[in-house]
């Protein structure tokens, strides 16, 4: 169902994460294992997520840290979609 909204696969995946588990941190290596998605098209979709203040972003070393913006506007509304999304499909991994 989120396919119809938003059409980048990576960037799907990538909201779904960060929705169902706010408190999860990570870095473009990490996730990329987690979804199993190039590093560079997850580089680029973060980037986008950023701007969009739907991620927050902290520096360790020379790594940026990614965790989802509890305050962001339509935050509770988003983790709803994507539960209700991935409920009315048969069960299926991440994305």
């Amino acid at each position: 169902m989120l396919d119809i909204f938003i059409t980048s696969r990576v960037r799907r995946k990538i909201i779904v994460v960060f929705a169902k588990y706010p408190d999860f941190k990570t870095h473009v290596r990490g996730l990329s294992k987690l979804i199993k998605e190039d590093p560079g098209n997850i580089q680029r979709e973060l980037q986008k997520l950023e701007k969009g203040n739907f991620l927050i972003v902290t520096k360790k070393g020379n790594t940026k840290i990614y965790q989802t913006n509890k305050h962001f506007p339509i935050l509770k509304e988003l983790q709803s979609i994507v539960i209700k999304s991935q409920q009315s499909k048969p069960s299926k991994t991440i994305g």
